[in-house]
């Protein structure tokens, strides 16, 4: 099951092909996997020196990413438990 979330986020991340050469709808796709933000904060920091203003929005976007997925694994969890 894993290779159905890994092989798209690396797809669709940027990290294998660049991301602004993707069409509209695998961007939109992208823009929603947390590895995409990941990779643009690593670039960020390593090739631009980026601080934390630069790179809080990326932060943002995966902190929800994982705000949304723990709540549904907790939802899922106590729903087994019954």
């Amino acid at each position: 099951m894993s290779m159905f979330f890994f092989l798209p986020s690396i797809l669709l991340s940027g990290f294998m092909f660049p991301f602004r050469g993707m069409p509209f709808w695998a961007q939109v796709i992208g823009d929603v996997l947390p590895l995409t933000h990941f990779i643009k904060i690593v670039r960020g920091i390593l090739l631009k020196g980026n601080g934390i203003p630069e790179i809080a929005f990326d932060v943002w976007q995966i902190f929800l990413f994982l705000t949304v997925v723990l709540v549904i694994g907790v939802a899922r969890y106590r729903q087994t438990l019954d």
